[in-house]
């Protein structure tokens, strides 16, 4: 299976509504595409310390931060290949490693603790960030539709605009069905712009025309505040109960 192993580049995010959304993909006509693979669910399964010590970290907006995945872009069998991926993000620049191997020998080896099957650097980056949070634990199932365009000219421009996006913290398993609770309000769509330097100019006049900013949005960051929110909220009610 042929992938790219690494990235290195800019990555912006904006939340559009359905009216925003119709004027970029008319803007994107002439000079993008979609991919050959359409509309696409995306599963992914995040890792973090019991603390959730990586997203606090991460929504404390820091200079450097880190995350592991594993991710899917079907419903799987043990036989199918998924993706481990280290992502990092430096002074605004993201870097991305991932490995793809059967999704039976992933689970193994992080059910385990053992290490990955196989010999490279990405393998040891991987087994390096294991071995530093020690205990990670599989924190949240997110699933996502994606609609990914790639730029006419060849270059590395991307746009990607992901909506229905569901969060659960129970049944976290790349083979399960596509359930859980929104982090987006009704009719939004979160769209990520990834190239390696400057925005083209059409895509700039675009989001001046339309009036859309970029934000600062995690899925993960968005879920875990979900989630203490409605711990808090659960402990609230239990205490007037009482």
């Amino acid at each position: 299976m042929a992938y790219q192993a690494t990235f290195q580049r800019y990555e912006s995010k904006y939340l559009l509504t359905r009216q925003q959304k119709h004027a970029v993909l008319q803007a994107m006509q002439p000079y993008m595409q979609l991919d050959a693979y359409g509309r696409t669910t995306i599963r992914n399964i995040y890792y973090d310390t019991p603390d959730y010590r990586l997203i606090r970290r991460s929504l404390e907006k820091p200079v450097y931060k880190e995350k592991l995945r594993i991710r899917s872009y079907q419903r799987v069998t043990p036989n199918d290949p998924v993706f481990v991926e280290l992502k990092k993000k430096y002074q605004s620049v993201v870097y991305k490693r991932r490995l793809t191997l059967p999704e039976a020998q992933v689970m193994h080896s992080f059910q385990t603790g053992q290490p990955l099957p196989v010999q490279s650097q990405i393998a040891e980056e991987i087994a390096y960030f294991r071995a530093y949070y020690k205990k990670l634990k599989p924190a949240v199932f997110l699933s996502y539709e994606r609609e990914a365009f790639y730029s006419l000219d060849g270059s590395e421009f991307r746009v990607t605009f992901d909506e229905n996006i569901l969060y659960r913290e129970r049944d976290i398993s790349l083979g399960s069905a596509i359930y859980g609770t929104p982090i987006l309000s009704c009719g939004q769509t979160l769209m990520e712009i990834k190239c390696a330097g400057g925005l083209p100019l059409w895509m700039c006049r675009a989001l001046r025309k339309s009036r859309i900013f970029q934000t600062s949005f995690s899925k993960y960051g968005r879920a875990y505040q979900e989630i203490v929110w409605q711990k808090t909220k659960t402990q609230e009610e239990y205490s007037n109960v009482c």
